[in-house]
């Protein structure tokens, strides 16, 4: 079973069809939508500040979201795929992105919605990340605008290939 915590009297809230990994860790000021998902190792840690997720967001395993205490809070929004050990700090994640492997994303920055964020990538503090764009690179830069295709066949796909995983694990008969 999961890993879920109050701190300092405040527990995670859930909304409908979630999924936790069984060592998954929710601690604190965590707030998510509908068919949200973490997964193996995944850590969302709203202990120094408030954590908040749309509609079928996934975290998936190694990942890490955790805050600024007194500073930053991380939003998240709909459609969103955090991947495999990636690490999201006290920033703003509109609908529609998808983080790759490895990136990380730092305190203020801000990644606007349709955007992927490539594997290895590193949003430094503070950056604008324009919409509808793919950003790659140590400091992330932009590469190119993002197709219509990439939107749909990737990002979309990506989130909901993770709730259909999810309900792999929450149903008994298969």
């Amino acid at each position: 079973m999961a890993l879920i915590l109050p701190v300092k009297g405040i527990s995670p809230a859930f909304g409908k069809n979630c999924f936790l990994a069984p060592n998954a860790t929710v601690v604190g000021d965590v707030v998510m939508g509908d068919e949200c998902s973490v997964w193996f190792s995944a850590v969302v840690r709203g202990d120094v500040n408030s954590i908040r997720m749309g509609n079928k967001v996934n975290i998936q395993d190694g990942a890490v979201v955790h805050a600024t205490y007194e500073k930053t809070k991380v939003v998240i929004g709909n459609n969103v795929s955090v991947g495999h050990n990636a690490i999201i700090h006290g920033c703003t994640l509109h609908d529609n992105v998808l983080v790759g492997m490895g990136a990380i994303i730092m305190d203020n920055a801000e990644i606007g919605s349709n955007t992927i964020i490539a594997a290895g990538a590193v949003v430094l503090e503070g950056t604008k990340v324009e919409a509808g764009s793919i950003y790659a690179g140590i400091p992330a830069k932009k590469i190119k605008e993002i197709s219509q295709e990439l939107i749909k066949g990737e990002i979309e796909r990506i989130a909901n290939n993770y709730t259909k995983y999810s309900g792999w694990f929450q149903r008994s008969d298969e």
